[in-house]
């Protein structure tokens, strides 16, 4: 198992805000996606349990680049693009598949076409969808979670569908997707 949180203070000062917000965040999220993982496994779908912890635990390392002072970062990049730098952190020090679900997890997937239409700076424009049961589960756990609000507990199925529907029918359809493979997080024990 990696030491995620050493990988996290190669950019991160613990003790800050931001590492607490990071931290928190992606502690919560990690929760979640093993739990929804075991229970793939447990219904005979094979899942790498140890790299979804992981993976769930560095997703959001990219997000100390961004000018996103509500949740204590103060870079200058758009806040759109955490994942993509987030993967090139990660890319840097030979983790690629880690990086991969930091690109892949924003919103439920983001399309290039999506990118287009929305006028997003993301260069150039490509598919960035979570593809890999991994990547999925990450992506899926993520909604659930709040970084400006870490002592909420998890969203609600509806709460978690209408942070998205600001996106389009699109993305709530792959979002549902990816309910159909997981299932609701309400049905699991949280605590």
């Amino acid at each position: 198992m990696l030491d995620c949180l050493s990988i996290i203070e190669r950019y991160y000062t613990p003790g800050n805000d931001d590492y607490r917000v990071l931290v928190s965040h992606s502690r919560q999220v990690a929760d979640l996606a093993v739990k929804l993982s075991q229970r793939l496994i447990d219904n005979g779908v094979p899942i790498d349990i140890e790299f979804v912890e992981e993976a769930a635990m560095l997703h959001d390392i990219g997000m100390c680049r961004t000018d996103a002072p509500g949740i204590h970062c103060y870079g200058t990049e758009p806040y759109i693009l955490h994942g993509i730098l987030g993967r090139r952190m990660l890319d840097s020090i030979g983790l690629f598949r880690h990086g991969r679900v930091c690109e892949r997890h924003t919103g439920s997937g983001i399309t290039a076409a999506e990118i287009i239409a929305q006028h997003l700076p993301i260069e150039p424009p490509r598919d960035l969808l979570p593809e890999s049961l991994e990547e999925k589960v990450v992506c899926y756990a993520d909604k659930f979670f709040s970084k400006s609000r870490p002592d909420e507990p998890p969203k609600t199925m509806e709460r978690a569908r209408k942070s998205l529907a600001k996106f389009g029918g699109d993305t709530l359809q792959r979002f549902d997707d990816l309910v159909a493979i997981f299932g609701d997080p309400a049905t699991l024990d949280l605590q």
